[in-house]
């Protein structure tokens, strides 16, 4: 002990040196699960490669798969049940005492069933056969529950391979192999391009084979239509609104600042923005109004009927009308007390539709939306 040197604050030179970092371990836990999770990123190509050598090559291989056409493919048990517990129960119902397990997988072409058992080894495909057999590999992920095999077909329709003359057969598979997302993705297709897809071969053949399908689908394209519509017509009533009340706002303005040819204070610059768009119509109707000889013959002039019910319009929203400056506010506030009770509704429901527009920090001279009622 009288040996040992001792660090002490007393006879330390500098800061101790830090403990050396840890040594990765491929027995690591999280490492594993890492790798388990994401094989195909943290496996090397190398070994990629030695799983597609090993299926080509099928060397020690103890389970025949029967497809189409008499094809036969060579497969090892113990890694094809690895990867589908439904492949590993087809190869214990095989009750032969031979070494050799046979299953077979049929109604989907030699091919396709080539680039599924290779996928089962390594998670790999050319890019060539996820295009040709897309299908085939979705209803095989399915049937013999491959999930990651799904996610990628869904993946690959998803981003190039969905069109409008695959999107009916598509959408069916879908249905059929519990795949909502992609359901949904070829829906919104069927639904945006109907007229492209109503001309396919695939929506021809399903209106043969599934008449019931073909009215859903009927059924929901004109909903969707008549949603469109109805859309459209609502931000034109809204564009409508926001209008008016830009009109009103720019009223006060007008009678109140004054602007380019009318009010108290004129601008000297007529090229001058006052920041309301509305004003130069509202002049040119009020200039008009002023002047015109046709507002008092019976039929009078559509300019000035514009002018009257945006004055009415003002005067129903107008705070106060005693110190209001716009013409005739005050006016039109004890006609409203002569009109139909028929007229009056109208009115409270165009006003309430107007002041709606601006629930926000609306003007301070004009009601409140939830006063209209009152």
């Amino acid at each position: 002990m009288e040996n040992m040197d001792v660090i002490s604050p007393e006879n330390a030179s500098g800061p101790p040196s830090p403990p050396p970092p840890p040594v990765k371990s491929n027995s690591g836990t999280m490492w594993k699960k890492s790798t388990l999770q994401k094989c195909n990123i943290f496996a090397s190509k190398a070994t990629r490669d030695a799983w597609d050598r090993m299926f080509d090559e099928a060397h020690g291989a103890d389970v025949l798969i029967h497809t189409d056409d008499n094809g036969l493919i060579y497969a090892h048990s113990n890694v094809i049940g690895m990867a589908s517990d439904v492949i590993r129960g087809l190869m214990k119902q095989d009750k032969k005492n031979s070494r050799c397990k046979s299953i077979s997988i049929l109604g989907v072409p030699h091919d396709a069933v080539r680039v599924f058992i290779r996928f089962l080894y390594s998670s790999c495909y050319e890019k060539q056969d996820m295009e040709d057999f897309a299908m085939h590999l979705l209803v095989l992920s399915h049937v013999y529950v491959v999930p990651h095999l799904k996610r990628v077909c869904e993946s690959h329709f998803e981003n190039t391979l969905l069109n409008e003359e695959n999107v009916i057969d598509v959408f069916q598979l879908a249905l059929l192999c519990d795949a909502p997302r992609l359901g949904l993705l070829c829906h919104r297709m069927i639904l945006k391009s109907f007229e492209e897809v109503s001309t396919s071969q695939g929506w021809i053949a399903m209106k043969q084979s599934h008449p019931s399908l073909h009215k859903e689908l009927l059924r929901s394209v004109s909903y969707e239509l008549n949603s469109l519509k109805q859309r459209s017509r609502k931000q034109k009533e809204i564009q409508t609104y926001t209008q008016l009340y830009d009109a009103m706002e720019a009223f006060v303005h007008i009678c109140r600042d004054g602007c380019r040819e009318i009010g108290p204070t004129k601008i000297k610059n007529p090229h001058v923005s006052c920041g309301f768009q509305a004003c130069n119509g509202l002049e040119m109707l009020l200039k008009h109004l002023a002047g015109c000889k046709l507002r008092s013959i019976p039929g009078g002039c559509s300019r000035c009927k514009r002018m009257w019910q945006l004055l009415e319009l003002h005067s129903r929203i107008c705070v106060d009308s005693e110190q209001c400056k716009v013409p005739l506010c005050s006016s039109f506030k004890e006609r409203m007390k002569k009109q139909s009770r028929k007229d009056e509704k109208r009115w409270k429901l165009l006003v309430k539709n107007v002041l709606s527009t601006k629930r926000i920090g609306g003007s301070p001279f004009f009601l409140q939306a939830i006063d209209v009622n009152m």
